[in-house]
């Protein structure tokens, strides 16, 4: 997908304020896949030891079956950008909300294990779709002066997906009288849980019927005409708007399409930035964030804790997670990536090893499993704690330096190949983690921590501090 126009100063071209409601509906409705995102991405969560028991399933399989969305993440991300040049922004947005929708009512009503994996991989397609277009569609119609605060947008709309999932789930286990597989209205709470999604995918594929085609596209298309008053509609009557029809042409005529090759040239075949941009997304992934929005409340029941108040503990996680989104987004423009990275780190660290050892106090088998009371308050605390540090700094700061650090040259493939790495640490830590935990839970925590730790020097020595640098400035 083509990228964003040149950057302009931002009293150019400032939405008047007439404006500015309809150009933040516009942000709203394109975040909604953000939230779906959110949504469908931990909505599995409180399911996840429904499924085991319906199905009889070890840990392992199950494993396979919860981490086979991140299949399909990587198949939507990697087509939505060519889907978006050839049919338009707003088209491929329609088509996710059909697979959330699809995803959703065949995820609640699955006949066997393999076809709710394959209902979870057509709802992993729309997330990674939903992941592309969303942030690159903001960024093409907001206007310049508010093009930071609206691409913030789609970050919230992630955390209060999750947030909503746990908080949704909750409450129909609660009305199933706290059993996962409890009966309402004839089918078992788990797929409800899974089922009320279609009601947010129905609403964002309505949503993409009220707002305009990208203006870059419609210039790519030859609909000039149309781009124009999109262009009038969001960036007000006193723009010069022909002026702004050719800026854009120009732009998009003159971008150089970056490919692979254009990454190889490092020591390690490819360039040094490109390894700093996968290491990060790497260790955004192996301190085992994805453990907590998954498996968060099987990790309680694990441990002793009734369901109900398992569920309820991962509805409290997804609200820590919100308020440190909103600290870093606060924070990262005034302290700088490089100190909340490592603010972060240090946080998940000491957070990390402390969960892991209230863990090795566990004791019991079977339903019998036991935490004594001070070591399960510790590992309440060390979890909500984990969870606030992560998103203070690597949240938000991986994809904002991600967004900043590479050249001008290689950017779009940098930022795929970074992106892949991500989805594969995902999915690696998804897949793994029920069998390490029956394996040994304290230990599992370990690992988190060690990587956690290792990302200090990482920091320290490789990543860059790109606070306060135009984009042409990287090199």
């Amino acid at each position: 997908m083509t990228s964003t126009a040149p950057r302009v100063q931002p009293e150019a071209r400032a939405a008047r304020p007439q404006h500015l409601s309809h150009v933040v509906f516009i942000a709203a409705a394109a975040a909604m896949g953000g939230f779906l995102f959110g949504y469908d991405s931990s909505v599995i969560n409180g399911a996840v030891e429904a499924i085991r028991g319906r199905y009889a399933v070890g840990s392992e399989l199950l494993a396979q079956v919860i981490a086979a969305a991140l299949i399909g993440c990587a198949l939507g991300a990697a087509t939505a950008g060519r889907l978006a040049d050839r049919l338009g922004r707003i088209r491929v947005m329609q088509i996710a909300a059909v697979l959330f929708t699809a995803s959703a009512i065949g995820s609640a009503l699955p006949f066997t294990l393999w076809d709710l994996a394959f209902w979870r991989v057509l709802g992993g397609v729309a997330i990674g779709m939903a992941s592309v277009i969303a942030p690159a569609y903001i960024a093409e119609v907001a206007p310049p002066a508010y093009r930071g605060r609206l691409a913030s947008f789609q970050q919230a709309a992630i955390v209060i997906g999750i947030a909503v999932s746990q908080l949704t789930n909750w409450g129909i286990l609660n009305l199933a009288d706290g059993e996962q597989r409890g009966s309402l209205a004839g089918l078992e709470a788990w797929q409800w849980m899974l089922g009320v999604e279609v009601i947010p995918a129905v609403l964002y594929g309505l949503l993409t019927f009220a707002i305009p085609e990208s203006p870059r596209h419609l210039i790519s298309a030859g609909r000039t005409a149309e781009a124009r008053e999109v262009l009038r509609e969001v960036e007000g009557e006193d723009v010069d708007l022909d002026a702004r029809v050719a800026e854009i042409d120009q732009a998009m005529r003159s971008e150089h399409t970056s490919s692979l090759r254009d990454l190889l040239g490092g020591r390690f075949g490819l360039l040094p930035v490109v390894w700093v941009g996968v290491g990060l997304s790497v260790f955004q992934q192996l301190v085992g964030i994805n453990v907590i929005f998954y498996y968060s409340s099987s990790l309680w029941q694990s441990v002793g804790i009734d369901p109900s108040s398992s569920f309820f503990y991962s509805f409290t996680t997804s609200i820590i997670n919100i308020v440190g989104t909103v600290i870093a987004v606060l924070l990262v423009d005034r302290v700088g990536r490089k100190p909340l990275a490592l603010t972060g780190s240090i946080g998940m660290a000491v957070s990390l090893g402390l969960a892991a050892w209230a863990f090795s106090y566990t004791s019991g088998t079977g339903a019998d499993i036991t935490l004594p009371a001070l070591q399960g308050n510790v590992a309440l605390v060390a979890a909500h704690a984990f969870v606030l540090f992560f998103a203070l700094s690597w949240g938000v700061v991986v994809w904002v330096l991600l967004g900043e650090m590479f050249p001008n040259r290689i950017r779009a493939a940098a930022l795929g190949v970074a992106a892949a790495a991500q989805w594969v640490a995902n999915w690696l830590i998804t897949v793994t983690f029920p069998s390490l935990s029956d394996w040994n839970l304290s230990g599992a925590y370990v690992f988190y921590t060690a990587f956690a730790l290792l990302s200090i020097p990482f920091i320290l020595k490789w990543v860059p501090e790109t606070k306060g640098k135009a984009l042409e400035e990287m090199g």
